[in-house]
């Protein structure tokens, strides 16, 4: 198993209140030289997804789920590929990751680019957190302005493809004990008179739309909810249609 990227560490910690919730979403899309928002033209291609499924035991601790991992990698690149043909938007095949990939490799740095330019978005496209350069100098909000430089040409170069879809998710699932226990919290809770819930499984996601011919991020978009499952092809398709929210096909 791949380790945690930065990204995805720092989106579930952050994200773990709002998932105490229903589903929480902050999509985002960059807008053109007339302010208005940007819309695809060209290929897309989907970056193989970097998904792990986790199990949640009764004393808090994720268990890597291998079976689960693949059948959501599998379901959720297949409600991909409707949804963009759904919208008829021109596909380039999948691109698959090379296995052992060298982080210090032309195509490796420019994954490990997305995941530091994906979670620089996630701090600084809020209200409060904006930086004074990301921000629209008419209406001072928050604004989508990042890129990734010219290094995607490489990405561009073996795909085909005008744009690609990188996506990173974490999706967790509470394993009988940990829901017995947290049904026990919740009635304690209430004996109480407050609140007690221990957490069970969540799913936290992150996708971003780069444009290959700029390197400029087009779309992002952050996902964090305590309900989901990648593990059956329905239900994946629900997951797609929140995380892929607004993407400007």
């Amino acid at each position: 198993m791949r380790p945690l990227p930065p990204v995805l560490l720092a989106l579930l910690l952050a994200a773990m209140p709002a998932a105490q919730a229903l589903a929480q979403v902050r999509p985002a899309t960059a807008v053109d030289s007339r302010g208005e928002s940007v819309r695809v033209e060209g290929r897309v291609v989907l970056v193989e997804p970097d998904i792990e499924l986790f199990l949640v035991t009764a004393g808090g601790l994720t268990e890597p789920r291998r079976e689960w991992t693949e059948a959501a990698r599998k379901h959720y690149a297949s409600a991909v590929r409707g949804e963009l043909a759904s919208a008829k938007t021109p596909q380039a095949p999948d691109f698959d990751i090379p296995d052992g990939l060298s982080p210090d490799s032309r195509m490796g740095q420019v994954i490990r680019l997305n995941e530091a330019v994906a979670l620089s978005i996630s701090q600084f496209l809020t209200p409060g957190g904006a930086l004074a350069t990301k921000r629209d100098p008419q209406t001072g909000k928050p604004r989508l302005d990042w890129s990734l430089g010219p290094g995607v040409e490489e990405l561009r170069t073996a795909t085909g493809a005008d744009y690609a879809l990188f996506t990173y998710v974490r999706d967790s699932y509470a394993s009988g004990g940990r829901t017995a226990l947290r049904v026990f919290g919740f009635i304690a809770g209430a004996a109480l008179g407050t609140g007690l819930d221990i957490g069970g499984g969540a799913q936290i996601g992150v996708a971003t739309l780069v444009d290959l011919r700029t390197g400029r991020v087009v779309w992002f978009n952050q996902l964090a909810r305590q309900s989901g499952d990648l593990r059956e092809a329905d239900d994946a398709e629900k997951t797609v249609n929140l995380l892929l929210k607004d993407l400007p096909l």
